[in-house]
């Protein structure tokens, strides 16, 4: 079997999404896993209220397909996912309308409704010992991990291994930003829980991504190709690749990498598909630059020097003032309480800011941009 398999999709048209399906599950036999009776949890990225043509969640027709697929062996599909927001029926309930998931419903298929929460605890965990996590996901005797390619403001690109941050709660998540407020610790907290649920299969939804000022406000962009994987972790080397992105520039891939769960070149991983027609050179990422503050400790000039990068060079979320319309959900959701309102605009305690991004991530209007400073492109040049 190979690390990662590509199939060529150009449309969400659902006899071409079919196609790309059946040829990237079916003959692969990266579905011989699921058998009658089970029940298979597919967690998608429905991040927040977003139409399926805005680019930002899994789009409903390649779900369709998988669940299809699913249900004919026999099995039933529970689709599921944690919003950044309440956890909640009604707040959820919302979601599933925004992004299209209600047309998934029929025999054999359920949306999650079950909102309760499970405390978990993992010996064998980088940093996250105890969390809790969405009580769905006990029902499952599977889970499919189906992911949306994307720009990401704190961790460079969303794709499968941030993807299973939406297992804890939405009003829990800005506590799990300020508890690992490091980036490094953030993105090691995420590989944890890849490697607490571990799931069957990792799918991308890559036929349009997003970039620009992703993940939730950026611009649709065409990149034509649907992704799988038994590993999150090759299956983002790819990715990565497919938008030109340095996984340098990616600290869930660092943490990954770190780990041995994967190498750091596509190389080192065998490919069954035409990587090269789908890359783009052009794709417009978020370059946050934490791989230079990617070390677990050093000496006193080691942490000196990565203050300085630290100030002076990371990637902070800045306001354009005439796309704002004052709705305070920056204050709302800033886990670090760094946001205050002025004249109905927020300003940002760069003191007290921890770098990540939620306030850009979850603006309504996306109005909240990632910005480099100018000695960082300077350097970059």
């Amino acid at each position: 079997m190979k690390d990662v398999y590509i199939a060529k999709c150009d449309s969400y048209e659902p006899s071409t999404v079919w196609s790309a399906m059946e040829e990237l599950l079916v003959s692969s036999g990266l579905l011989d896993f699921v058998k009658p009776d089970m029940t298979v949890g597919i967690k998608a990225n429905l991040v927040s209220f977003l139409k399926p043509e805005a680019a930002g969640t899994t789009h409903p027709e390649v779900l369709n397909a998988l669940a299809k697929l699913i249900t004919d062996k026999g099995a039933k599909v529970i689709i599921g996912d944690s919003p950044g927001g309440l956890y909640t029926s009604a707040y959820v309930n919302r979601v599933y309308t925004a992004t299209g998931m209600k047309t998934l419903i029929r025999e054999g298929v359920e949306l999650n409704s079950d909102y309760g929460q499970t405390s978990a605890e993992f010996e064998e965990a980088s940093v996250l010992k105890t969390f809790q996590y969405t009580s769905w996901l006990d029902r499952c005797d599977a889970i499919i991990n189906f992911c949306k390619l994307k720009s990401h403001g704190m961790m460079g690109m969303s794709a499968a291994v941030k993807n299973m941050f939406g297992v804890i709660p939405g009003t829990m998540k800005p506590e799990y930003h300020f508890r690992f407020s490091n980036h490094e610790d953030f993105a090691r907290m995420i590989v944890d829980l890849n490697e607490y649920f571990k799931p069957n299969l990792c799918i991308c939804d890559a036929v349009i991504g997003m970039e620009g000022n992703g993940p939730t406000a950026g611009t649709p962009r065409h990149i034509g190709g649907i992704l799988a994987s038994k590993s999150p972790y090759k299956l983002d080397l790819v990715c990565a690749e497919i938008i030109g992105l340095d996984v340098k520039q990616i600290p869930t891939v660092m943490a990954s990498a770190e780990r041995g769960l994967t190498p750091l070149s596509t190389d080192e991983i065998t490919i069954e598909g035409d990587l090269e027609s789908l890359k783009i050179s052009d794709f417009k990422n978020i370059e946050v630059h934490n791989s230079l503050l990617f070390k677990g400790g050093g000496s006193p000039l080691e942490n000196f020097y990565g203050n300085i990068v630290k100030n002076f060079l990371s990637a902070k979320p800045k306001l354009k003032p005439s796309e704002c319309v004052g709705c305070e959900e920056c204050k709302r959701i800033c886990p670090a309480n760094a946001i205050t309102m002025k004249d109905r605009k927020p300003q940002i305690n760069r003191k007290l800011c921890i770098r990540c991004f939620c306030c850009q991530e979850f603006c309504p209007k996306g109005a909240l941009k990632v910005k480099r400073p100018a000695v960082a492109k300077l350097l970059n040049k």
